[in-house]
């Protein structure tokens, strides 16, 4: 693993960036070639009013489709006053989200900008991540205006079965039965809350919060616990396919559009590298 870049350097200021997309449009948020990503957009965005290459450090990549109203990045940009760069006058940071979503498409807000404090990094000092997946079940039909960010299902889903079974995957495990495969990567995370409730709209939502996420985690969760919640398998299958770690097919996993991240969790300032380093470690010991 690339060490990460703890503090900005001379000459820069690391800037926080809360951020809201719709992810129907998009092929997740990493960069691809000839593909639109929400990093490429916001990277576009942020590169006009900079005018100089940037990165952004992102709390959770993620997939295609899948949305967010609580996203968090940072990323270094030019300090116009004491740098390299300077200029007349300093960033004004409140000024910033305007500036950018005059520059972006409707489908990626910036919801706030703040200088970020010493140590902060988006990825490594984030506490957890909270996801919120809506289901639609019974064979209803989906309003128009809901399409983007609700699933459909044919059966009726018993909501008793599935917060059963959810309770069952709590803790810290491998989730390798859950997650594709990436080279480099750990499937052990710590589930931390994994519920589910129907509004008054009728939808099945689903609270699902973690330290952090493997690739398509979210979405086979959903996809196994809806096996249990429409009869086609007992409450304990889920656990004993979390003990087997052998991966479940494919055709189990619910499709992005009901996902949405909605908060990424940080320490205080004072515990921000103290984080990072519990993070790494932890990392570290796994892979």
């Amino acid at each position: 693993m690339t060490e990460p870049t703890l503090f900005a350097e001379s000459g820069f200021l690391r800037i926080r960036i809360d951020l809201a997309y719709d992810g129907t449009n998009f092929s997740g948020w990493s960069k691809q070639p000839d593909r639109r990503t929400v990093q490429s957009e916001l990277e576009s965005a942020l590169e006009k009013l900079t005018r100089c290459n940037v990165e952004t450090i992102v709390a959770g990549r993620t997939d295609a489709g899948v949305h967010a109203t609580g996203q968090v990045v940072h990323v270094d940009i030019p300090d116009m006053e004491n740098g390299p760069f300077a200029k007349k006058a300093e960033w004004n940071i409140a000024d910033l989200p305007y500036r950018l979503n005059r520059i972006l498409d409707e489908d990626v807000r910036v919801l706030s900008v703040s200088l970020a404090p010493r140590g902060f990094h988006a990825r490594f000092s984030a506490l957890r991540r909270q996801y919120e997946y809506k289901i639609l079940d019974g064979n209803h039909s989906i309003l128009p205006l809901r399409r983007f960010d609700v699933a459909p299902w044919y059966r009726h889903l018993n909501i008793d079965l599935m917060n059963d079974s959810s309770k069952l995957l709590l803790g810290e495990h491998d989730f390798a039965a859950f997650c594709k495969f990436r080279p480099g990567g750990t499937t052990i995370r710590t589930l931390e809350t994994f519920e589910w409730h129907r509004n008054d709209e009728g939808y099945l939502v689903a609270k699902i919060v973690a330290d952090a996420f493997c690739y398509s985690m979210v979405r086979n969760l959903v996809g196994a616990v809806v096996c249990v919640a429409d009869g086609r398998f007992p409450t304990q299958w889920v656990k004993d396919v979390l003990g087997n770690r052998q991966r479940i097919s494919d055709s189990l996993v619910f499709p992005s559009r009901g996902l949405t991240l909605v908060q990424v969790d940080y320490p205080s300032d004072d515990q921000l590298l103290a984080r990072i380093e519990t993070t790494l470690r932890r990392r570290g010991e796994e892979d």
